[in-house]
């Protein structure tokens, strides 16, 4: 890589940190007033409560190269045991442990082996995870949604993305983008971003040809 490529790519992730700070904020406040009851609603990932998730969330803040490569290895490179394994450490023994928790993370620029925009990604998708359930609304600004679906429409990495919509048109409706040629799947940026990494309770926001199709591929 070049001097001036380097130069962007630093620009690039000095720019989309505020972004991944804004997001896990925003989600601190939605969460500031959740009953328990509410913090053991099952969230969109299968499995986990809102509670968890927001501990995935600090757990993914918390990780760096050293500690990450550590835990692949401790779990014998079963990535699934380690999320679990790093989940738990950062759960705590109440939800307002568990919030303070991601609180301190909010800041954070730590990191695994990820790039800058795939954490973005996280921030968004997760926090879909819990505040849909819950009945909680985020307006996200177009560009930032934007940045995320036209990542993850080229990444299989740690999410099925680009295999799920292989073959598949995508065309937001409320925005700039597009992916792809095949069947038509059509919709607001967020519920392309949420169908396309699995979250099939989104497909029944969208329209076209193709909409099937993603709905069976997750």
């Amino acid at each position: 890589m070049t001097n001036s490529k380097q130069k962007t790519a630093r620009r690039s992730d000095a720019s989309i940190w505020p972004l991944i700070h804004d997001e896990r904020a925003a989600l601190a406040t939605d969460l500031a007033s959740l009953t328990n009851e509410q913090w053991a609603t099952p969230s969109l990932c299968t499995g986990l409560s809102v509670r968890e998730v927001l501990a995935h969330l600090t757990a993914g803040a918390s990780l760096n190269n050293v500690r990450w490569l550590a835990g692949v290895i401790r779990c014998r490179f079963d990535f699934d045991k380690q999320v679990a394994m790093r989940l738990a450490e950062q759960l705590g023994t109440t939800p307002t442990e568990t919030l303070a928790r991601f609180r301190r993370s909010v800041t954070s620029t730590t990191k695994p082996p990820l790039p800058t925009v795939a954490m973005l990604g996280e921030s968004i998708v997760h926090g879909e995870d819990i505040r849909q359930p819950l009945g909680i609304r985020r307006d996200y600004p177009i560009e930032i949604i934007t940045m995320v679906a036209e990542y993850y429409q080229g990444s299989d990495l740690v999410v099925l993305a680009k295999g799920r919509i292989g073959g598949l048109r995508l065309v937001a409706t409320d925005g700039p983008f597009t992916s792809g040629s095949g069947p038509l799947v059509s919709g607001t940026t967020l519920a392309l971003v949420m169908a396309m990494t699995g979250r099939t309770r989104y497909c029944d926001e969208l329209d076209g040809d193709g909409v099937a199709t993603l709905r069976n591929c997750s």
